[in-house]
């Protein structure tokens, strides 16, 4: 199928766009990448009547690096911010998701935030930004700015908190302060790039001893939205984790889980492909973690 007609504008800056979302309600949709709005388009599952091009406004391309957050304009693009020299020492945890994003075409184009917009529940972006509790700046003409957790953000399948008339702007990261730091993100598809029938993020902070300092970890493509576990992670701290210990969080989590069956996998299939997917995330991010503390101590 073709997309239906529709009227495009090329946004001159961020308020001519605020402007244009402002006239035209939910009748405009912003493009930067369209690797997940135009195919959308093409099968009319999405049919705006005016497209507001965002691609040339370099205010959303911004990436500031400090040592406590990453702001990323929510317009960078997912290749850049995979090869970016300091992304992979400031935050681990998206460096890996982003290796699971699509295909290296799609990730030449696509952008941080028209991904978490477009909250596709298995994404990987939206799951890195839920486990490290991102933050995301929406803008409007008539609001103005406003400042949203990523577990306030994602409400449902392609489904987000933001407004007709507003746009994603900004995604803080928060960055984990000190040394003794694991991550891993796990993930199985039908064939590489497709999407997740499950995946599972995991980061990781211990103390001297081995005993869990901080810890966050969650799912995606088991529920309508990318999940998170607070509670079960409170339960791992001061602890050391064994197998057998990733075995039982790994159980709790995905018992809250409420997947969906379709033609590559059944809803007790993903329950099961999460489970050990959370237990290998679990286990990798905490062996990382301590593998890094007897390198410090070594030397």
């Amino acid at each position: 199928m073709k997309a239906a007609a529709f009227d495009y504008i090329r946004a001159e800056n961020l308020s001519h766009a605020l402007d244009m979302l402002s006239q035209n309600g939910g009748d405009a949709k912003l493009i930067a990448g369209g690797q997940s709005l135009v195919p959308m388009m093409a099968m009319r599952l999405a049919r705006p009547s005016l497209l507001i091009d965002i691609n040339r406004l370099d205010v959303l391309k911004n990436i500031e690096m400090t040592e406590g957050q990453v702001k990323l304009g929510a317009g960078v693009r997912q290749r850049d911010l995979e090869f970016h020299p300091q992304l992979h020492a400031l935050l681990p945890l998206v460096g890996k998701g982003l290796q699971w994003v699509g295909h290296e075409q799609t990730r030449n184009r696509g952008t941080v935030g028209g991904s978490l917009v477009h909250a596709d529940p298995s994404a990987e972006l939206a799951l890195a930004a839920l486990v490290l509790e991102a933050s995301l700046k929406l803008e409007s003409k008539s609001d103005g700015s406003r400042q949203l957790k990523a577990n306030e953000f994602f409400l449902g399948p392609m489904f987000t908190a933001v407004s007709d008339t507003e746009a994603l702007t900004q995604i803080d990261w928060p960055v984990w302060q000190g040394t003794r730091i694991g991550t891993a993100f796990e993930e199985t598809a039908i064939r590489k790039g497709d999407f997740a029938m499950a995946s599972a993020a995991c980061q990781i902070q211990t103390h001297e001893d081995g005993r869990v300092h901080r810890i966050s970890f969650g799912l995606g493509g088991v529920d309508g939205t990318p999940l998170a576990f607070p509670d079960l992670a409170k339960t791992l701290i001061g602890q050391t984790i064994s197998p057998d210990q990733a075995r039982h969080i790994a159980h709790e989590a995905v018992q809250s889980t409420q997947p969906g069956s379709d033609m590559h996998a059944t809803a007790a299939y993903r329950k099961h492909l999460a489970e050990v997917l959370l237990c290998r995330a679990l286990e990798t991010a905490y062996a990382q973690a301590c593998a890094t503390l007897h390198a410090s101590s070594i030397t």
